[in-house]
Protein backbone atom coordinates (compact mmCIF):
# COMPACT_ATOMS: atom_id res chain seq x y z
CA UNK A 1 0.00 0.00 0.00
CA UNK A 2 1.45 3.59 -0.78
CA UNK A 3 2.23 5.74 2.29
CA UNK A 4 -0.49 8.57 1.85
CA UNK A 5 1.88 10.59 4.77
CA UNK A 6 4.53 13.68 4.56
CA UNK A 7 8.25 13.31 3.59
CA UNK A 8 11.17 15.01 3.07
CA UNK A 9 13.66 14.46 0.52
CA UNK A 10 17.12 16.14 0.64
CA UNK A 11 19.33 14.46 -2.07
CA UNK A 12 22.51 15.82 -2.73
CA UNK A 13 24.19 16.01 -6.01
CA UNK A 14 27.79 16.12 -6.90
CA UNK A 15 27.42 20.26 -9.12
CA UNK A 16 27.69 23.08 -7.46
CA UNK A 17 28.93 25.49 -10.66
CA UNK A 18 26.57 24.90 -13.98
CA UNK A 19 23.41 26.60 -13.21
CA UNK A 20 21.62 25.22 -16.17
CA UNK A 21 22.51 21.57 -15.23
CA UNK A 22 21.57 22.01 -11.40
CA UNK A 23 17.86 23.42 -13.37
CA UNK A 24 17.35 20.73 -15.10
CA UNK A 25 18.18 17.91 -12.09
CA UNK A 26 15.50 20.46 -9.95
CA UNK A 27 12.86 20.48 -12.79
CA UNK A 28 12.93 16.75 -13.14
CA UNK A 29 10.88 16.79 -9.57
CA UNK A 30 8.70 19.66 -10.17
CA UNK A 31 6.94 17.42 -13.15
CA UNK A 32 5.42 15.14 -10.66
CA UNK A 33 2.56 15.61 -9.35
CA UNK A 34 2.10 15.81 -5.41
CA UNK A 35 5.98 16.81 -5.13
CA UNK A 36 7.47 20.51 -4.09
CA UNK A 37 10.51 21.65 -4.21
CA UNK A 38 10.98 23.52 -1.37
CA UNK A 39 14.85 25.12 -2.04
CA UNK A 40 17.77 24.52 -4.44
CA UNK A 41 21.19 25.45 -3.02
CA UNK A 42 24.60 25.12 -4.54
CA UNK A 43 28.20 26.01 -3.89
CA UNK A 44 30.95 26.31 -6.45
CA UNK A 45 34.11 25.37 -3.77
CA UNK A 46 32.22 22.00 -3.02
CA UNK A 47 30.83 21.47 -6.07
CA UNK A 48 27.91 20.46 -4.80
CA UNK A 49 24.16 21.24 -4.81
CA UNK A 50 21.41 20.61 -2.28
CA UNK A 51 18.03 20.03 -3.10
CA UNK A 52 14.99 20.08 -0.61
CA UNK A 53 11.48 18.61 -1.85
CA UNK A 54 8.52 17.45 0.14
CA UNK A 55 5.74 14.63 -0.94
CA UNK A 56 4.36 12.03 -0.58
CA UNK A 57 5.41 7.94 -0.45
CA UNK A 58 5.37 7.00 -4.07
CA UNK A 59 5.84 10.27 -6.26
CA UNK A 60 8.59 11.49 -4.02
CA UNK A 61 10.40 8.34 -4.85
CA UNK A 62 9.20 9.25 -8.69
CA UNK A 63 10.40 12.50 -8.45
CA UNK A 64 14.21 11.46 -6.97
CA UNK A 65 14.66 8.67 -9.71
CA UNK A 66 13.46 11.53 -12.62
CA UNK A 67 16.08 14.04 -10.73
CA UNK A 68 18.84 10.80 -10.35
CA UNK A 69 18.78 9.82 -13.97
CA UNK A 70 19.03 13.37 -15.10
CA UNK A 71 22.56 13.55 -12.72
CA UNK A 72 23.70 10.32 -14.17
CA UNK A 73 23.39 11.76 -17.92
CA UNK A 74 24.95 15.29 -17.13
CA UNK A 75 27.41 14.08 -14.26
CA UNK A 76 30.95 12.76 -14.88
CA UNK A 77 32.70 11.93 -11.66
CA UNK A 78 36.07 11.15 -13.25
CA UNK A 79 36.11 14.90 -14.49
CA UNK A 80 34.95 16.18 -10.79
CA UNK A 81 36.79 18.55 -8.35
CA UNK A 82 35.64 20.22 -5.11
CA UNK A 83 36.09 20.70 -1.83
CA UNK A 84 33.27 18.17 -0.44
CA UNK A 85 33.39 14.74 -0.02
CA UNK A 86 31.29 12.96 -2.89
CA UNK A 87 30.57 8.77 -3.87
CA UNK A 88 28.24 9.49 -6.56
CA UNK A 89 27.18 12.12 -9.04
CA UNK A 90 23.58 11.83 -6.95
CA UNK A 91 26.17 11.59 -3.54
CA UNK A 92 23.44 10.95 -1.02
CA UNK A 93 19.72 10.43 -0.77
CA UNK A 94 17.60 10.71 3.05
CA UNK A 95 14.49 10.42 3.42
CA UNK A 96 12.99 12.70 6.81
CA UNK A 97 9.59 11.45 8.31
CA UNK A 98 7.50 14.78 8.68
CA UNK A 99 4.02 14.95 10.59
CA UNK A 100 2.79 11.45 11.39
CA UNK A 101 5.23 9.82 9.45
CA UNK A 102 7.24 7.09 11.11
CA UNK A 103 10.79 6.50 10.33
CA UNK A 104 9.86 2.62 9.57
CA UNK A 105 8.29 4.29 6.90
CA UNK A 106 10.90 6.53 5.68
CA UNK A 107 13.05 3.34 5.75
CA UNK A 108 11.14 1.44 2.80
CA UNK A 109 10.85 4.71 0.60
CA UNK A 110 15.17 4.18 0.88
CA UNK A 111 14.55 1.09 0.04
CA UNK A 112 11.87 0.89 -2.57
CA UNK A 113 14.11 3.69 -3.90
CA UNK A 114 17.64 1.31 -3.48
CA UNK A 115 15.97 -1.23 -5.70
CA UNK A 116 14.72 0.47 -8.69
CA UNK A 117 17.87 3.09 -8.44
CA UNK A 118 20.05 -0.08 -9.50
CA UNK A 119 17.73 -1.68 -11.80
CA UNK A 120 17.28 1.19 -13.75
CA UNK A 121 20.58 3.33 -13.72
CA UNK A 122 22.60 0.55 -12.49
CA UNK A 123 24.11 2.31 -9.64
CA UNK A 124 24.99 0.61 -6.65
CA UNK A 125 23.26 1.50 -3.74
CA UNK A 126 24.36 2.06 -0.12
CA UNK A 127 22.45 2.46 2.61
CA UNK A 128 22.54 3.93 6.03
CA UNK A 129 21.25 5.85 8.70
CA UNK A 130 18.28 3.97 10.07
CA UNK A 131 18.08 2.17 6.97
CA UNK A 132 21.87 0.53 7.07
CA UNK A 133 21.56 -2.46 6.70
CA UNK A 134 24.92 -2.93 8.71
CA UNK A 135 25.87 -1.30 11.97
CA UNK A 136 29.02 0.41 10.67
CA UNK A 137 26.44 1.96 7.74
CA UNK A 138 24.64 4.06 10.36
CA UNK A 139 27.22 6.84 9.58
CA UNK A 140 27.51 8.58 6.12
CA UNK A 141 30.79 9.42 6.67
CA UNK A 142 32.31 5.34 7.04
CA UNK A 143 29.83 4.89 3.84
CA UNK A 144 31.47 7.16 2.13
CA UNK A 145 35.20 7.27 3.28
CA UNK A 146 37.18 7.01 0.30
CA UNK A 147 34.91 8.98 -1.90
CA UNK A 148 34.27 7.81 -5.84
CA UNK A 149 37.88 7.13 -6.37
CA UNK A 150 38.44 5.08 -3.25
CA UNK A 151 35.14 2.99 -3.44
CA UNK A 152 35.90 2.34 -7.19
CA UNK A 153 39.21 1.04 -6.40
CA UNK A 154 38.00 -1.41 -3.22
CA UNK A 155 33.95 -2.05 -3.89
CA UNK A 156 35.27 -5.23 -5.98
CA UNK A 157 37.85 -6.50 -3.57
CA UNK A 158 36.93 -5.70 -0.31
CA UNK A 159 33.62 -7.91 1.19
CA UNK A 160 33.33 -4.84 3.93
CA UNK A 161 32.72 -2.04 0.69
CA UNK A 162 29.92 -4.65 -1.43
CA UNK A 163 27.33 -2.22 -1.87
CA UNK A 164 23.49 -3.40 -0.30
CA UNK A 165 22.18 -2.91 -3.58
CA UNK A 166 23.53 -4.08 -6.81
CA UNK A 167 26.64 -5.92 -7.98
CA UNK A 168 30.36 -4.69 -6.64
CA UNK A 169 30.79 -1.83 -9.38
CA UNK A 170 30.59 1.32 -9.52
CA UNK A 171 28.62 3.09 -12.59
CA UNK A 172 32.14 4.39 -14.48
CA UNK A 173 30.85 8.00 -14.46
CA UNK A 174 28.37 8.27 -11.55
CA UNK A 175 30.08 5.95 -9.20
CA UNK A 176 27.65 4.75 -6.33
CA UNK A 177 25.18 6.34 -3.83
CA UNK A 178 23.81 6.37 -0.32
CA UNK A 179 20.35 6.31 0.49
CA UNK A 180 18.89 6.76 3.86
CA UNK A 181 16.33 7.49 6.14
CA UNK A 182 17.12 10.40 9.14
CA UNK A 183 15.61 12.97 11.42
CA UNK A 184 15.48 16.42 10.62
CA UNK A 185 19.09 17.87 9.93
CA UNK A 186 20.09 21.79 9.71
CA UNK A 187 23.30 22.17 7.51
CA UNK A 188 25.17 24.99 9.20
CA UNK A 189 28.65 26.78 8.43
CA UNK A 190 30.74 29.14 9.66
CA UNK A 191 33.29 31.10 8.17
CA UNK A 192 36.15 32.08 9.52
CA UNK A 193 37.97 35.70 9.55
CA UNK A 194 41.05 33.65 7.72
CA UNK A 195 41.64 31.57 4.98
CA UNK A 196 43.96 29.43 7.13
CA UNK A 197 42.11 25.63 6.20
CA UNK A 198 44.48 24.21 8.72
CA UNK A 199 42.33 26.39 11.89
CA UNK A 200 39.35 25.24 10.26
CA UNK A 201 40.06 21.37 10.41
CA UNK A 202 41.28 21.78 13.82
CA UNK A 203 37.85 23.25 14.78
CA UNK A 204 35.72 21.14 13.11
CA UNK A 205 37.71 18.32 14.79
CA UNK A 206 37.12 19.96 18.70
CA UNK A 207 33.39 20.36 17.77
CA UNK A 208 32.46 17.34 15.87
CA UNK A 209 30.76 14.28 17.99
CA UNK A 210 33.15 11.69 17.42
CA UNK A 211 36.22 12.99 18.54
CA UNK A 212 34.46 13.86 21.58
CA UNK A 213 32.70 17.46 20.60
CA UNK A 214 29.18 18.13 20.68
CA UNK A 215 26.48 15.41 20.49
CA UNK A 216 24.91 14.97 17.12
CA UNK A 217 27.36 17.10 15.34
CA UNK A 218 29.37 16.14 11.80
CA UNK A 219 32.09 18.55 11.27
CA UNK A 220 34.47 19.22 8.56
CA UNK A 221 37.20 22.40 7.62
CA UNK A 222 37.12 24.08 4.05
CA UNK A 223 39.00 26.75 1.98
CA UNK A 224 36.65 28.26 0.65
CA UNK A 225 38.78 29.84 -2.14
CA UNK A 226 35.81 32.21 -3.80
CA UNK A 227 35.83 33.78 -0.57
CA UNK A 228 39.34 33.89 0.57
CA UNK A 229 37.93 32.25 3.73
CA UNK A 230 38.28 29.27 5.52
CA UNK A 231 34.30 27.65 6.65
CA UNK A 232 33.61 25.14 9.36
CA UNK A 233 31.21 23.23 7.87
CA UNK A 234 28.66 21.36 9.91
CA UNK A 235 26.07 18.90 9.82
CA UNK A 236 23.62 19.02 12.99
CA UNK A 237 22.03 15.56 12.65
CA UNK A 238 19.61 16.30 16.10
CA UNK A 239 19.45 20.11 17.26
CA UNK A 240 17.32 19.34 19.83
CA UNK A 241 20.51 17.68 21.62
CA UNK A 242 22.80 20.50 19.84
CA UNK A 243 20.89 23.29 18.48
CA UNK A 244 22.52 25.76 16.43
CA UNK A 245 23.27 28.43 18.87
CA UNK A 246 25.68 26.12 20.73
CA UNK A 247 27.67 24.85 17.96
CA UNK A 248 28.24 28.32 16.68
CA UNK A 249 29.61 29.40 20.38
CA UNK A 250 31.64 26.26 20.17
CA UNK A 251 33.38 27.06 17.01
CA UNK A 252 33.48 31.03 18.33
CA UNK A 253 35.65 29.27 21.85
CA UNK A 254 37.41 27.40 19.51
CA UNK A 255 38.65 29.77 17.10
CA UNK A 256 39.54 32.40 19.75
CA UNK A 257 42.48 29.93 20.92
CA UNK A 258 43.82 30.69 16.91
CA UNK A 259 43.27 34.39 17.21
CA UNK A 260 40.71 34.26 14.64
CA UNK A 261 37.19 35.09 14.79
CA UNK A 262 33.56 33.99 13.26
CA UNK A 263 32.92 36.26 10.07
CA UNK A 264 29.56 34.98 9.57
CA UNK A 265 27.45 32.06 9.31
CA UNK A 266 25.12 30.44 6.54
CA UNK A 267 21.99 27.64 6.74
CA UNK A 268 22.33 25.57 3.68
CA UNK A 269 18.73 24.09 2.85
CA UNK A 270 15.40 24.34 4.83
CA UNK A 271 15.19 24.60 8.76
CA UNK A 272 13.10 24.29 10.93
CA UNK A 273 11.11 27.30 12.69
CA UNK A 274 11.90 26.26 16.13
CA UNK A 275 15.56 25.98 15.66
CA UNK A 276 15.81 29.30 14.90
CA UNK A 277 13.63 30.51 17.25
CA UNK A 278 15.89 28.32 19.95
CA UNK A 279 18.54 30.79 18.39
CA UNK A 280 16.83 33.58 19.39
CA UNK A 281 16.07 33.07 22.75
CA UNK A 282 19.37 32.29 23.53
CA UNK A 283 21.11 35.79 22.37
CA UNK A 284 18.33 37.81 23.30
CA UNK A 285 17.69 36.26 26.55
CA UNK A 286 14.25 35.40 26.38
CA UNK A 287 14.54 33.05 29.50
CA UNK A 288 10.29 33.32 29.44
CA UNK A 289 9.43 34.16 25.93
CA UNK A 290 5.89 32.62 25.10
CA UNK A 291 6.36 31.30 21.10
CA UNK A 292 2.41 31.68 20.52
CA UNK A 293 2.98 35.80 20.63
CA UNK A 294 4.77 35.19 17.62
CA UNK A 295 2.51 37.45 14.75
CA UNK A 296 3.15 34.89 12.14
CA UNK A 297 2.07 31.71 14.50
CA UNK A 298 -1.25 33.95 15.79
CA UNK A 299 -2.39 34.64 12.12
CA UNK A 300 -1.27 30.73 11.49
CA UNK A 301 -3.70 30.14 14.55
CA UNK A 302 -6.38 32.81 13.57
CA UNK A 303 -6.59 31.18 9.90
CA UNK A 304 -6.24 27.24 11.15
CA UNK A 305 -10.02 28.71 12.85
CA UNK A 306 -11.88 29.33 9.79
CA UNK A 307 -13.62 25.96 8.57
CA UNK A 308 -11.63 24.25 5.99
CA UNK A 309 -8.35 25.70 6.56
CA UNK A 310 -6.89 22.73 7.38
CA UNK A 311 -7.76 19.23 6.12
CA UNK A 312 -8.89 16.15 8.07
CA UNK A 313 -5.09 14.15 7.45
CA UNK A 314 -3.36 17.56 8.48
CA UNK A 315 -5.10 17.86 11.46
CA UNK A 316 -4.80 13.78 12.44
CA UNK A 317 -0.99 13.70 11.08
CA UNK A 318 0.14 16.45 13.86
CA UNK A 319 -2.61 14.70 16.12
CA UNK A 320 -0.33 11.48 15.71
CA UNK A 321 2.88 13.22 15.70
CA UNK A 322 5.19 12.87 18.69
CA UNK A 323 4.40 16.22 20.01
CA UNK A 324 3.02 17.16 23.32
CA UNK A 325 0.44 19.37 21.08
CA UNK A 326 -2.10 18.91 19.62
CA UNK A 327 -2.89 16.49 22.24
CA UNK A 328 -6.97 14.77 23.81
CA UNK A 329 -8.22 18.29 24.50
CA UNK A 330 -8.14 18.81 20.28
CA UNK A 331 -9.22 15.70 19.30
CA UNK A 332 -11.93 16.40 21.84
CA UNK A 333 -12.85 19.67 19.92
CA UNK A 334 -12.32 18.32 16.83
CA UNK A 335 -14.90 15.44 17.81
CA UNK A 336 -17.25 17.81 18.82
CA UNK A 337 -17.18 19.84 15.91
CA UNK A 338 -17.73 16.80 13.32
CA UNK A 339 -21.13 16.11 15.76
CA UNK A 340 -22.18 19.40 15.55
CA UNK A 341 -21.53 19.55 11.64
CA UNK A 342 -23.34 16.13 11.47
CA UNK A 343 -26.27 17.90 13.42
CA UNK A 344 -25.89 20.64 10.60
CA UNK A 345 -27.11 18.22 7.98
CA UNK A 346 -29.48 15.92 9.08
CA UNK A 347 -31.74 19.28 10.17
CA UNK A 348 -30.93 20.95 7.09
CA UNK A 349 -32.56 17.74 5.39
CA UNK A 350 -35.41 17.33 8.21
CA UNK A 351 -36.55 21.57 8.07
CA UNK A 352 -39.36 21.40 5.50
CA UNK A 353 -38.66 24.97 2.72
CA UNK A 354 -42.67 25.02 2.60
CA UNK A 355 -43.14 25.24 6.52
CA UNK A 356 -40.00 25.72 8.66
CA UNK A 357 -40.18 23.99 12.15
CA UNK A 358 -38.61 26.71 14.08
CA UNK A 359 -37.30 24.43 16.76
CA UNK A 360 -35.27 22.94 14.23
CA UNK A 361 -34.20 26.05 12.68
CA UNK A 362 -32.88 27.22 16.00
CA UNK A 363 -31.38 23.54 16.85
CA UNK A 364 -29.48 23.99 13.24
CA UNK A 365 -28.23 27.68 13.83
CA UNK A 366 -26.68 26.64 17.81
CA UNK A 367 -25.43 24.16 15.36
CA UNK A 368 -23.55 26.02 12.95
CA UNK A 369 -22.60 28.20 16.20
CA UNK A 370 -20.76 25.62 18.09
CA UNK A 371 -19.10 23.96 15.14
CA UNK A 372 -17.08 27.48 15.04
CA UNK A 373 -16.59 27.85 18.38
CA UNK A 374 -15.27 24.09 18.69
CA UNK A 375 -13.07 24.93 15.90
CA UNK A 376 -11.45 27.23 17.74
CA UNK A 377 -11.20 25.22 20.68
CA UNK A 378 -8.83 22.92 18.37
CA UNK A 379 -6.15 25.41 18.56
CA UNK A 380 -6.97 26.89 21.51
CA UNK A 381 -6.53 23.66 23.89
CA UNK A 382 -3.13 23.25 21.92
CA UNK A 383 -1.64 26.93 23.12
CA UNK A 384 -3.12 26.43 26.45
CA UNK A 385 -1.08 23.65 26.96
CA UNK A 386 1.85 25.25 25.36
CA UNK A 387 1.49 28.15 27.69
CA UNK A 388 1.35 25.57 31.06
CA UNK A 389 4.94 24.16 29.72
CA UNK A 390 6.33 27.66 29.20
CA UNK A 391 5.27 28.37 33.05
CA UNK A 392 6.35 25.02 34.39
CA UNK A 393 9.68 25.68 32.82
CA UNK A 394 10.27 29.02 34.04
CA UNK A 395 8.87 28.14 37.43
CA UNK A 396 11.68 25.09 37.69
CA UNK A 397 14.29 27.50 36.65
CA UNK A 398 13.14 30.20 39.91
CA UNK A 399 10.84 28.00 42.03
CA UNK A 400 11.19 30.85 44.69
CA UNK A 401 9.88 33.46 42.21
CA UNK A 402 5.98 33.78 43.52
CA UNK A 403 5.42 36.02 40.15
CA UNK A 404 6.21 33.02 37.95
CA UNK A 405 3.97 30.38 40.30
CA UNK A 406 1.11 32.80 40.21
CA UNK A 407 2.12 32.77 36.25
CA UNK A 408 2.00 28.88 35.91
CA UNK A 409 -1.42 28.55 38.23
CA UNK A 410 -3.16 31.14 35.74
CA UNK A 411 -1.71 28.61 32.69
CA UNK A 412 -3.83 25.98 33.94
CA UNK A 413 -6.62 27.51 35.27
CA UNK A 414 -6.97 28.60 31.46
CA UNK A 415 -5.57 25.33 30.69
CA UNK A 416 -8.73 23.86 32.38
CA UNK A 417 -11.28 26.25 31.29
CA UNK A 418 -10.66 25.81 27.19
CA UNK A 419 -11.72 22.01 27.60
CA UNK A 420 -14.61 22.52 30.23
CA UNK A 421 -15.75 25.14 27.57
CA UNK A 422 -15.79 22.01 24.76
CA UNK A 423 -17.54 19.91 27.17
CA UNK A 424 -20.44 22.09 27.98
CA UNK A 425 -20.85 23.27 24.69
CA UNK A 426 -20.80 19.34 23.46
CA UNK A 427 -23.28 18.70 26.42
CA UNK A 428 -25.87 21.17 25.53
CA UNK A 429 -25.86 20.64 21.72
CA UNK A 430 -26.20 16.82 22.55
CA UNK A 431 -28.76 17.39 24.79
CA UNK A 432 -30.64 20.12 22.04
CA UNK A 433 -30.49 17.72 19.20
CA UNK A 434 -31.63 14.59 21.28
CA UNK A 435 -34.58 16.57 21.97
CA UNK A 436 -35.08 17.12 18.35
CA UNK A 437 -34.45 13.39 17.36
CA UNK A 438 -38.48 12.21 16.91
CA UNK A 439 -39.01 14.83 14.24
CA UNK A 440 -36.49 14.47 12.28
CA UNK A 441 -35.94 12.11 8.98
CA UNK A 442 -35.94 8.53 9.63
CA UNK A 443 -34.16 8.15 6.61
CA UNK A 444 -31.13 10.12 8.40
CA UNK A 445 -31.60 7.98 11.83
CA UNK A 446 -28.02 6.97 11.59
CA UNK A 447 -27.28 10.31 11.02
CA UNK A 448 -27.85 11.64 13.93
CA UNK A 449 -27.33 8.93 16.12
CA UNK A 450 -23.65 9.20 14.90
CA UNK A 451 -23.70 12.83 15.57
CA UNK A 452 -24.53 12.39 19.37
CA UNK A 453 -22.08 9.84 19.91
CA UNK A 454 -19.14 11.97 18.35
CA UNK A 455 -20.65 14.91 20.32
CA UNK A 456 -20.73 12.27 23.86
CA UNK A 457 -17.21 11.43 23.06
CA UNK A 458 -15.93 15.13 22.80
CA UNK A 459 -17.85 15.70 26.38
CA UNK A 460 -15.68 12.60 28.12
CA UNK A 461 -12.71 13.51 26.32
CA UNK A 462 -12.63 16.98 27.28
CA UNK A 463 -14.01 16.33 31.06
CA UNK A 464 -10.76 14.03 31.21
CA UNK A 465 -8.45 16.44 29.86
CA UNK A 466 -10.13 19.21 32.88
CA UNK A 467 -9.71 16.49 35.58
CA UNK A 468 -5.79 15.86 34.77
CA UNK A 469 -5.44 20.14 34.90
CA UNK A 470 -7.54 20.06 38.47
CA UNK A 471 -4.76 17.94 40.00
CA UNK A 472 -2.27 20.42 39.17
CA UNK A 473 -4.62 23.26 40.27
CA UNK A 474 -5.03 21.57 43.69
CA UNK A 475 -1.19 20.63 44.15
CA UNK A 476 -0.78 24.48 43.51
CA UNK A 477 -3.22 25.39 46.43
CA UNK A 478 -5.84 26.84 44.12
CA UNK A 479 -9.60 26.57 44.75
CA UNK A 480 -10.73 23.76 42.46
CA UNK A 481 -14.47 23.00 44.24
CA UNK A 482 -16.74 24.48 41.66
CA UNK A 483 -15.07 23.23 38.38
CA UNK A 484 -15.02 20.07 40.51
CA UNK A 485 -18.90 20.10 40.75
CA UNK A 486 -19.19 21.25 37.55
CA UNK A 487 -17.40 18.27 36.17
CA UNK A 488 -19.09 15.59 38.54
CA UNK A 489 -22.60 16.69 37.14
CA UNK A 490 -21.71 16.80 33.30
CA UNK A 491 -20.49 13.26 33.71
CA UNK A 492 -23.97 12.57 35.87
CA UNK A 493 -25.65 14.20 32.29
CA UNK A 494 -23.67 12.13 29.69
Amino acid sequence: MEDVTPFECVPNFSEGRDESKIRRIADAARMVPGVAVLDVEWNADHNRCVITLVGEGEGLVDAVMGMMAVATALIDLTHHTGEHPRMGATDVVPFVPLGGATVEQAVRLAERLGDRVWKELGIPVYFYGSAARRPERVDLPAVRKGGFEGIREEIGKNPDRAPDVGEPRVHPTAGAVAIGARPVLIAFNAYLTTPDVGIAKKIAKAVRSRDGGLAEVRALGFEIKERNRAQVSMNLTDYRKTPIHRALEQVRREAERFGVGVEESEIVGVVPEDALLDAAEFYLQLNRFDRSTILERKVRAVSSDAPGAESLASFSARLAARTATPGGGSASAAAGALGAALGEMVLSYSILPAAPDAELVSVRQECTTARADFLRGIEEDARAYDLVRAARRSLKERPGDPALKDAYVAAVRTAARVPLETARRAHAIAHRLHAVQPHTKAALASDIVTALALLRAATDGALENVAINLVDLKSAGDAIGPIETEVARLRLAV
